[in-house]
């Protein structure tokens, strides 16, 4: 697979995330093969910061549940903090990938 194609999928994949509106697995990620050096650490840094968004995700929806099923280790706070720290961190990736997308258009823009 040529690099453009492999960017278009990466791309694809990051709008229907937006679109959804959550991270919900990162498996698309994982299956962009890497290439050497700077290129290894930057891939893994990526998939490790989605990874890392997913889970935040997933521990705020499991004390959402938790909440509202009346679990006494829970409060309303430790929640809304969750949340907001789910949402920050999701805006952050989303402004991430912006940023990517707005870098590769003028790359692709350029004359050689």
């Amino acid at each position: 697979m040529s690099g453009e194609m492999q960017i278009q999928n990466v791309l694809a994949q990051m709008r229907a995330l937006a679109q959804s509106g959550r991270v919900e697995t990162v498996a698309p990620i994982a299956e962009v093969k890497e290439g050497r050096g700077m290129n290894d650490d930057f891939a893994a840094k990526l998939r490790d910061a989605i990874r890392d968004v997913n889970a935040i995700q997933q521990e705020s929806t499991t004390l959402q549940t938790r909440f509202e099923l009346g679990d006494k280790e829970v409060g309303l706070p430790q929640v809304m903090v969750a949340m907001n720290r789910a949402s920050i961190a999701f805006e952050a990736t989303n402004q991430v990938r912006n940023r990517l997308l707005s870098a590769y258009q003028e790359v692709m823009s350029m004359q050689v």
